[in-house]
C-alpha cells in the first residue's frame, strides 16, 4: 500500500508538472498549431531555452545563443564532436613567422552568403579588423569583437582566398577564438549596404540555414541554405520556439508539440527516456560549475576555504542531482581539455576538513559562519546543489546561510568586489582552451575573477603571450593545481546537457554541448 501511495503521489506531481508546463506554454504565447504542425510535417520543431540578444553575431559573447548563431553564421574554424578543430571557412591555417605575430589563413572558394554574394578574404578583414575598430556613437557599446581582437594590427588580403592576420603582440588563443564566441564571419557588402539595424532584422550569413521568420523572444523559422559549402542540411526547415520555462519545455516534447526540447530537468530527462517514442541524452559538457570564493568574512582564512573544499562530496552531488552524469573536477577546467592536470585530485575527506578547521580554531562545537549565494533555476540543479553543500559543511563546522540571488546580482557584486564568501556559478567554455578557464577565472586583472591574488597573476600573465603551445598548456595545468591547493577556487563538476527528442530524430552529440540542427536527420 505504501509503495502504491508513493507511486500515486509521484504520478500526481508529474501530472501537475505537465499541467503547469502546458499552462506555461500557453502563457508564453507558444501556439499549439505552430509547434505541432512543424513536429508532424517532417520539419524539426525545437523548444529552446534562450533567444539571441541581437542578430548582430559580433556584438556580444553570449554562450546561451552560440548554437543558434551557428545555424545561421559560419566561423573560420569549427569543432567536431570531441572538440577537435576542423576547417570551416578557413581550410588551412598556421603561423608564418617564428614570433607568433602573423597567422596565415587559406579560405574556401565555394562559400556564399545567403544573398548569393561570394565569401572572400575581404569579409575576413572586415569582420576581424574593420568592424571592431569602427567608431561608435556616443553612449553606444562597442562590439565585443573589439576587445577580443584588440591585438590585431592589420589583416593583409593577399588574394580572395588568402589572408594574413598581423598581431601587435602574440595572441596564442587566436586559433581558439576563430571557433569561439562572437567570432562569426559577416558579409562586408551586405552590412555596409543594409546598415546594422536592417541587418539585424534580416540577417545574412553563410551558415547552413537562413532566417525566414523571426519574432523576438518567441520564435525563429529557418530554411536550409541550398548553396551551403558543407552541403544542404538533411532537414530542410527548422522551427525554434523560445521556451524559457523548463516545465514548459518538458510539456512540449511529452505532448509531441515539439520534436526536440533542450535542457529539460535531469529527473524529467530520465523519465522521458523511458516513454515509448521518446529518447533522451544526459551528458557532461565542457561548461563547469564552481564556487567562486572571496577573501571576505569566514573565508579570509585559507584553512577554512580548503576545509570547505575537502568537505564537498562531489560524486554524491552528481549522483543525487544529475544521475551520475556530472563529472567531478578538482580544478577549474573540464576533464580532457588541455589545461586539466589528469594526475591531480583534490580529495573529498571529512576528516581532513575537520582537521583544517580545528587548526583555524573552528569545529562542530564552534562553527564558522559564512554565506553561500546561489541562483535558483538559472542552471540545472543550482539551488538543490547549494542546499546539499550547506548540509555537508554543517557536519564539519561551517554554518552557511543560503542566499538566493539573481545572476545580475552576482555580476554586480563581482564588479564591485563585494561577493560573499562563496557563490555557486556556472562558466561556459565551448572551445576548451585553458586560457578561457583559468586565464579568465583566476587572472587578478580579469573582470571575471573573484579571488584577486598577485601570485596567480605572476603565473598567468606570461602565458597570455606564450607561443610555445606545450609550455602554455603546462603552465595552465600548474596554475589550475596551484589555485586549488591555495583555496583560491572550489571547482565542483562539469555541467550537464540534456536533450529530449522523439525517436524519429537522429542527433549528433558534441562534448561542448552544441545543438546543431544541420547535423541531425529525420527518420521515415
Amino acid at each position: 500500500m505504501k509503495e502504491r501511495a508513493m507511486t500515486f503521489q509521484s504520478d500526481r506531481r508529474r501530472l501537475l508538472g505537465l499541467g503547469a508546463g502546458m499552462a506555461a506554454l500557453s502563457a508564453l504565447g507558444v501556439p499549439r498549431s505552430a509547434l505541432a504542425q512543424a513536429a508532424s510535417s517532417g520539419e524539426l520543431a525545437i523548444a529552446y531555452p534562450a533567444d539571441v540578444p541581437t542578430w548582430d553575431p559580433n556584438a556580444r559573447t553570449f554562450p546561451a545563443g552560440f548554437s543558434l548563431y551557428l545555424t545561421v553564421f559560419d566561423q573560420p574554424l569549427r569543432q567536431g564532436p570531441t572538440l577537435e578543430v576542423l576547417p570551416g571557412l578557413v581550410t588551412k591555417w598556421g603561423y608564418v613567422d617564428e614570433k607568433g605575430l602573423a597567422l596565415g589563413l587559406d579560405l574556401r572558394d565555394d562559400a556564399v552568403f545567403h544573398d548569393g554574394t561570394p565569401f572572400t578574404a575581404d569579409d575576413i578583414r572586415y569582420t576581424y579588423f574593420e568592424r571592431p575598430r569602427a567608431p561608435v556613437a556616443e553612449g553606444q557599446r562597442k562590439l565585443d569583437t573589439a576587445f577580443i581582437w584588440r591585438k590585431v594590427r592589420d589583416i593583409e588580403v593577399v588574394s580572395p582566398t588568402r589572408a594574413v592576420m598581423h598581431f601587435s603582440e602574440p595572441m596564442p588563443t587566436a586559433i581558439s577564438w576563430l571557433h569561439f564566441l562572437a567570432s562569426f564571419v559577416v558579409p562586408k557588402q551586405a552590412l555596409e549596404t543594409m546598415g546594422v539595424d536592417a541587418f539585424t532584422k534580416k540577417p545574412v550569413g553563410s551558415g547552413p540555414y537562413k532566417v525566414v521568420e523571426y519574432q523576438q523572444g518567441a520564435r525563429m523559422v529557418l530554411e536550409a541554405h541550398d548553396r551551403y559549402w558543407g552541403g544542404k542540411p538533411p532537414i530542410g526547415r527548422v522551427t525554434i520556439d523560445i521556451v524559457r520555462d523548463q516545465n514548459a519545455r518538458t510539456a512540449a516534447i511529452e505532448s509531441r508539440r515539439a520534436t526536440m526540447s533542450i535542457d529539460v530537468p535531469i529527473r524529467e530527462a530520465e523519465r522521458l527516456g523511458k516513454v515509448p517514442g521518446l529518447a533522451t541524452t544526459i551528458d557532461p559538457i565542457t561548461d563547469i560549475t564552481i564556487l567562486q570564493v572571496s577573501k571576505s568574512g569566514g573565508f579570509a582564512d585559507q584553512k577554512v576555504r580548503l576545509a570547505a573544499h575537502h568537505a564537498i562530496n562531489k560524486a554524491a552531488l552528481s549522483k543525487a542531482f544529475f544521475g551520475g552524469a556530472a563529472v567531478p573536477i578538482s580544478v577549474p577546467a573540464a576533464k580532457g581539455t588541455p589545461g586539466y592536470p589528469e594526475d591531480y585530485e583534490f580529495a573529498y575527506s571529512e576528516d581532513k576538513a575537520k582537521a583544517l578547521l580545528k587548526e583555524a580554531g573552528f569545529g562542530p562545537d564552534k562553527p564558522v559562519a559564512i554565506t553561500l549565494s546561489t541562483t535558483n533555476g538559472v542552471n540545472p540543479g543550482d539551488f538543490d546543489v547549494a542546499r546539499a553543500i550547506v548540509q555537508m559543511w554543517k557536519k564539519i563546522g561551517i554554518n552557511a546561510e543560503l542566499e538566493t540571488i539573481e545572476l545580475s546580482t552576482y555580476q554586480e557584486r563581482l564588479r564591485a568586489g563585494s561577493l560573499k564568501e562563496a557563490t555557486l556559478y556556472s562558466w561556459g567554455n565551448t572551445a576548451g582552451d585553458p586560457e578561457f578557464y583559468a586565464g579568465y577565472l583566476l587572472d587578478p586583472k580579469s573582470i571575471f575573477s573573484a579571488f584577486k591574488s598577485d601570485d596567480l597573476g605572476q603565473m598567468i600573465h606570461p602565458l597570455l603571450v606564450e607561443v610555445d603551445e606545450a609550455k602554455r598548456v603546462a603552465g595552465y595545468k600548474a596554475v589550475n593545481r596551484f589555485a586549488a591547493e591555495q583555496g583560491y577556487t572550489i571547482p565542483l563538476y562539469q555541467s550537464v546537457k540534456t536533450i529530449a527528442h522523439t525517436d524519429k530524430v537522429s542527433i549528433k552529440k558534441y562534448a561542448n554541448g552544441l545543438t546543431l540542427p544541420n547535423t541531425y536527420t529525420l527518420k521515415g
